[in-house]
């Protein structure tokens, strides 16, 4: 049974109510949760957030406690409302995003979880995927999924619950419990059990799903031993998902829109077209392009991914995940480096250059699109002149490289050279970074008039579904830009300064470049 109010210790149609005049979007990220209450200008006019802890039990082990995930995002529901007076009757839909490949297990009964959620970053199952790789299992998963064997992803952490949590095996086996990604976790308990489902981008990203045909897959099911029965109905990302319990909101509005974070930022971008293409510097970095109707097998350390599912059709994307951004800063403020985020740019901005310094943030591994699981970070160039503005710009220019690195490779991959990129996030905020991913792209970087566009995309998914907005031409219409960075440096520096990077990455691989 779902978790009430009281358990976490937290005092039919799709037609929008008359006097509606607000959607909420509810964003579960990595590092903390949010609630924002927008406009039908695709304006934020009230949020609030929580931070979220994260447990690392041994090297290469990330998780999160399911409990305070669920109850952070009730409070922060709450809070967004008495700090807005906007309360539940004037919702008229809510849309929820979040991390994705995160694994949650719980009882069927009780509601409560069997394990901590198992983050996406968590390397603990890489033996799994590397016998899937070694068994020969690299070809189907990619034709029927699009994505590579990998401990990033959802299947392998399920397995790994069900095989290292005593009497999981057989609980599953006898239909005692279910699995989910923290969207799935959410429905569940905030509709008081009444649903049990996930999106189809969501249920792309956890090697189970067929993504053409729409299923979960049952040769992949039988290659690692899950059992069908605890795994959620998939359903479109625009549309009917239960309503919200009474107990948590008096009006019990509809949750009508859901994506996992990258999927609802690329929404949230207007990125409706094949060839958009966005990239979120938040905890990692995320790049996607809308490839249309085509699935585009990559040749280049890219996955191939769902983008958008919505009115009955799906917009295929190419998918590069970067492991650490954002956490390569919060990292230097753990070592005393940095006091805040916020300093990083004027840091970094009073070098000249990085003194042939390079960070490789592989602190668990590296991503796309070498997805080198036994990497390990590395500074090198030190010299006895390498100080902490070295460092911290160091730091900052890892987040451009990587993403230099995707979008090459997409490039490859889709045959086409993009003309701009759309950015959100964190540090989007950062204008050194910014203007230095531009220099090396050569070519515009383009910043949201808003860095919550996750949560936008997911109040967009929800509102079409209710008729808040008409159609996505409406949301294109209302789409502001904040600024453009136009590529300003030297291509023979630029060039320069990628090679570093490519001999510093070959350094922090596993096998010997």
């Amino acid at each position: 049974m779902a978790l009430s109010l009281l358990d976490l210790g937290l005092v039919e149609r799709l037609d929008a109510p008359q006097g509606c005049k607000y959607i909420m979007a509810l964003d579960c990220g990595t590092t903390s949760v949010r609630a924002a209450i927008i406009d039908e200008y695709n304006c934020i006019v009230a949020q609030a957030s929580r931070p979220l802890k994260t447990f690392y039990p041994k090297s290469g082990w990330v998780e999160q406690d399911p409990m305070e995930i669920l109850a952070s995002q009730i409070a922060v529901m709450m809070e967004v409302q008495f700090k807005s007076g906007i309360h539940s009757d004037s919702i008229a839909a809510i849309g929820i995003s979040n991390q994705r490949e995160t694994a949650i297990v719980w009882d069927r009964d009780s509601g409560q979880p069997i394990y901590n959620a198992i983050a996406w970053q968590c390397r603990r199952t890489a033996p799994i995927a590397d016998a899937l790789v070694a068994e020969g299992c690299s070809d189907i998963i990619r034709s029927k999924t699009g994505l590579i064997p990998d401990a990033y992803f959802s299947a392998t952490k399920i397995k790994w619950i069900l095989d290292n949590v005593d009497g999981a095996r057989d609980a599953a086996d006898a239909g005692e419990l279910m699995f989910g990604t923290v969207d799935t976790w959410l429905i569940y308990n905030l509709t008081g059990g009444a649903v049990y489902a996930t999106d189809y981008t969501n249920a792309s990203r956890t090697m189970l799903f067929n993504i053409h045909t729409l299923e979960w897959d049952d040769d992949l099911l039988e290659m690692l031993d899950i059992p069908r029965g605890m795994l959620p109905e998939t359903r479109w990302s625009s549309g009917e998902f239960g309503r919200v319990s009474s107990e948590i909101m008096t009006h019990s509005p509809l949750i009508t829109g859901v994506a996992g974070d990258q999927q609802a930022s690329l929404f949230g971008h207007c990125c409706f077209d094949p060839g958009m293409t966005k990239n979120t510097y938040g905890t990692g970095c995320f790049m996607l392009m809308n490839t249309g109707s085509r699935c585009i097998k990559s040749g280049h350390g890219l996955v191939s991914t769902i983008g958008i599912a919505v009115n009955g059709v799906v917009s295929y994307a190419l998918e590069g995940s970067i492991f650490h951004a954002g956490s390569t800063i919060h990292w230097l403020k753990k070592l005393g480096l940095l006091e805040n985020a916020a300093e990083s740019s004027d840091i970094a901005l009073s070098r000249p250059d990085n003194g042939g310094c390079y960070l490789v943030p592989a602190l668990s591994g590296l991503g796309a699109p070498w997805w080198d699981a036994d990497a390990r970070g590395l500074v090198c160039g030190l010299t006895g002149a390498t100080d902490r503005s070295m460092l911290v710009r160091a730091a900052c220019e890892s987040m451009a490289y990587q993403s230099y690195d995707v979008l090459r490779a997409m490039e490859l991959d889709a045959g086409v050279e993009l003309p701009s990129l759309a950015v959100d996030g964190s540090a989007s905020r950062n204008d050194f970074i910014m203007q230095f991913q531009a220099d090396l792209l050569g070519i515009p970087v383009v910043q949201s008039e808003t860095k919550e566009t996750t949560a936008l995309g997911a109040a967009f998914l929800a509102g079409l579904a209710v008729g808040y907005w008409e159609d996505m031409d409406e949301l294109e219409q209302n789409r502001v830009l904040a600024k453009t960075f136009e590529p300003a440096g030297n291509r023979a520096v630029a060039e320069r300064d990628i090679a570093g990077w490519h001999d510093a990455v070959g350094r922090a691989r596993s096998v010997v470049q």
